[in-house]
């Protein structure tokens, strides 16, 4: 595609234009922001969004995302901040990933900053574990179990397995980068690392990567390391709570600010876009 990013701020115009919103934040989410692309990666827009004040004043239910058809290899879909914040405050990894994203298309500083500033007190290694584990197993359970298996699924068993040492380690969100999972995990001269490097550099490459032979020394390591947290999981701390008042004044105050003041003077053109990261193992 030419000139993706231009692109994507465009979609996101129509969006706006066509929704009655304001999108405060949208990212990249997928495999490029992760860094293990395939040269026929789709870009996966994730954005926050806010609507006119009397739409929240209504005595119905409404549907609080907006997704658009895939098109010209752009997956882009929304939730309304209020939605948002009501994960945010059950410690949902996607929208904390999505707070630290490497490829951000646009940006309100003082809103995404305000609920950076929160994230610490709602983030629960609990919930993270749990929800990373969950991801790897499934993954695991349905694409690496036989003989021969779709090697480029390995990838979507390690970086939630990572995501669950870095965890234990740190008692924190862990990145959102594959690279910088690896490296903080992994032992710098490990044959499981260099294993993992040459697939990621295949994939990087383009390679098809579909069935071949099994992996035994990473489905050894995934075998334990899901053994080992789905024991653990349960007795990682929770969250610490109590942040329902301020994430209601941050609601409010976005509310007023947006549409009384517009955002325009507040969002960033695309910042850290790149057609394919070279991160280093």
């Amino acid at each position: 595609m030419h000139d993706v990013g231009e692109h994507v701020l465009e979609e996101l115009r129509q969006i706006e234009k066509k929704e009655n919103v304001r999108i405060l934040y949208a990212c990249e989410s997928g495999s490029r922001a992760w860094g293990f692309p395939s040269k026929d990666s789709d870009y996966d827009v994730r954005f926050l969004y806010v609507r006119p004040v009397e739409w929240y004043l209504s005595i119905y239910e409404k549907r609080d995302v907006i997704e658009r058809p895939i098109s010209d290899m752009l997956d882009i879909n929304g939730w309304d901040l209020r939605k948002a914040l009501n994960l945010f405050r059950k410690s949902n990894p996607p929208l904390l990933e999505w707070l630290q994203s490497p490829i951000v298309y646009r940006e309100n500083h003082e809103v995404a900053d305000q609920i950076r500033c929160i994230a610490p007190f709602t983030f629960s290694p609990r919930s993270c574990m749990h929800h990373y584990l969950h991801m790897a197993k499934g993954n695991y359970r349905e694409y690496l179990q036989g003989e021969l298996v779709k090697i480029k699924k390995y990838f979507y068993v390690l970086r939630p397995i990572l995501a669950c040492e870095w965890i234990e380690k740190h008692n924190t969100m862990p990145p959102i980068e594959f690279g910088r999972l690896v490296d903080a995990i992994l032992p710098r001269e490990s044959e499981l690392k260099e294993i993992i490097g040459g697939l990621l550099v295949r994939k990087r490459a383009g390679d098809e990567m579909d069935y071949e032979p099994r992996i035994n020394a990473i489905n050894t390591f995934l075998e334990e390391r899901m053994e080992f947290y789905g024991r653990i999981s349960a007795g990682m701390q929770s969250s610490d709570g109590g942040q329902d008042q301020r994430l209601d004044e941050l609601f409010r105050s976005v509310l007023t600010q947006v549409w009384e003041q517009g955002n325009e003077n507040n969002t960033t053109k695309p910042k850290g876009f790149k057609l394919g990261y070279d991160y280093k193992m």
